[in-house]
C-alpha cells in the first residue's frame, strides 16, 4: 500500500513538507491532486521560486489560508505555509539582513507552537559558499531558540544536510567533497539538535534507511540513490504529542519527496 495513502488516513493534526522545485512546475504535475490526496492540515513548500503574486496565482483556489515568502531575485528560492486553521500571525525572515534576501524562513504561530519552514542555503559547488552556510547555521539555531523562549517550536524543510551516514546512499564518497554532506554541516545540524530539538523520523525510525532526495541524473530516483535532507524537527516540549513521521517516497512531481509528522 502506498505510503502517502496510509498518510492520508492517520489521525492527529498531519503536518506535511515538500520540496517543490518551482510551485508554477509542480502545478502541472498533478500538485492539486496530490495534495488533495495527502490532505494535510498544514502544506509547508520550499523553493516555490516564484514572487509571492505569482505563488498566490498559482496556488488559488486551494482550501487553505496561504502564506509565502519569496526572493528578492525572481525564480530563485522562497518559501510558502499552506493552513486550514488560520494561524495567529506569520512572519517572515529572521531579521538578519544578510539572510533575509532569499525568501528561506518563514513562520507560523498557533495557539501553543511555532511552526517554521526553512530552505537552508546550499553550500554550492565547490563548497563555495560553505562559510556563509556555517554562519546560517549558527544564526538560524539563535532565531529558533528566540521563538521557543515563547512556546515550543516545530521546524520543517529542506536543510540541505544529511545527517548521519544511513541519511546517504554513497557516504564515504561525498563525505567533506560534496554540499550537504561535510562536517561543517553535519556539526551545524549536530548544534540545532544539541539544543533540544528532536529528529522526528529518526526519533520513530532509528534503523531506517529512507530518502527525501534524489539527484535528477544517473537515474538516482528508481536506483534510490539518495540522501535524507527534508527534515521535521520538534522541541523536546512536543515529544508527548508526537505520533509518527513519515516519508512519502511514492509522491513524485519533484526531485524531493513530501515529508510529514503526525502529532495529538
Amino acid at each position: 500500500m502506498q505510503t502517502s495513502y496510509i498518510y492520508a488516513k492517520l489521525k492527529g493534526m498531519k503536518l506535511l513538507s515538500w520540496n517543490v522545485n518551482g510551485v508554477r512546475a509542480a502545478a502541472g504535475k498533478g500538485f492539486f491532486e496530490k495534495v488533495e490526496e495527502m490532505n494535510p492540515d498544514v502544506l509547508c513548500l520550499q523553493e516555490t521560486k516564484a514572487q509571492d503574486d505569482q505563488v498566490r496565482e498559482t496556488l488559488f483556489g486551494m482550501d487553505y489560508h496561504m502564506f509565502s515568502n519569496s526572493a528578492e531575485k525572481k525564480g530563485y528560492s522562497g518559501t510558502a505555509i499552506l493552513s486550514k486553521t488560520e494561524p495567529k500571525q506569520v512572519v517572515a525572515d529572521m531579521g538578519i539582513t544578510q539572510h533575509d534576501k532569499e525568501g528561506r524562513v518563514l513562520a507560523a504561530e498557533y495557539d501553543d507552537f511555532w511552526l517554521v519552514t526553512v530552505y537552508t542555503p546550499n553550500s554550492q559547488n565547490g563548497l563555495a559558499r560553505l562559510d556563509y552556510r556555517a554562519q546560517w547555521d549558527i544564526d538560524f539555531k539563535e532565531y529558533i531558540q528566540g521563538l521557543e523562549s515563547s512556546k515550543p517550536v516545530v521546524i520543517c524543510g529542506d536543510l540541505n544536510v544529511a545527517h548521519r551516514p544511513i541519511d546517504i546512499k554513497n557516504d564515504k564518497s561525498n563525505y567533506n567533497k560534496t554540499p550537504g554532506y561535510t562536517q561543517k554541516e553535519i556539526d551545524g545540524m549536530d548544534a540545532l539538535l544539541g539544543v533540544g530539538f528532536i529528529d522526528t523520523f529518526r526519533y520513530f525510525y532509528p534503523e531506517e534507511e529512507k530518502f527525501s532526495w534524489w539527484s535528477f541524473r544517473a537515474n538516482a530516483r528508481p536506483r534510490n540513490i539518495g540522501w535524507r535532507i527534508d527534515y521535521f524537527l520538534a522541541s523536546q516540549q512536543l515529544e508527548g504529542r508526537l505520533k509518527d513521521a513519515v516519508i512519502l517516497n511514492d509522491m513524485e512531481g519533484s526531485d524531493h519527496c513530501p515529508v510529514g509528522l503526525i502529532m495529538d
